[in-house]
């Protein structure tokens, strides 16, 4: 069996770094912990962080600058997020400026779920257990 692999860091490709910076402290809190010109990494609870890359600046270390999704489309990356009071998240999520996609709602695999996208297109999954009898 192969070395075991754990989640530490996701990077999402942004346009605009301060901005990013803007809607994802404002919608989460997380605490950042790297601040650069052209990246900026956030905390989340769990030691999971979430990093913010000038898309330019990704390119430059794979290679190949990722496209942007056009205007009101999507990107094709989904931030599934825990959250203990979904109606504070959303309500936090919406006043900083994210998308509404789908009203929260019971989904098949045991949460109920709203969905957003974030100014750059990511798609924001804030999820809480269906609450049992």
């Amino acid at each position: 069996m192969p070395g075991r692999a754990t989640p530490v860091l996701v990077i999402l490709a942004v346009a605009d770094v301060a901005r990013a910076r803007a809607f994802y402290t404002a919608a989460f809190g997380w605490p950042v912990r790297v601040d650069v010109p052209v990246y900026v990494e956030l905390e989340a609870p769990g030691g999971l962080r979430v990093g913010l890359y000038e898309r330019r600046g990704f390119g430059r270390n794979t290679g190949r600058v990722p496209t942007a999704p056009p205007p009101g489309e999507l990107a094709p990356t989904e931030l599934y997020l825990r959250v203990d009071d979904l109606g504070a998240a959303c309500r936090d999520v919406a006043a900083a400026g994210a998308r509404p996609l789908s009203p929260p709602a019971p989904r098949d695999w045991g949460d109920v779920v709203a969905y957003f996208a974030d100014p750059d297109g990511t798609v924001l999954a804030l999820a809480a257990p269906v609450p049992r009898d």
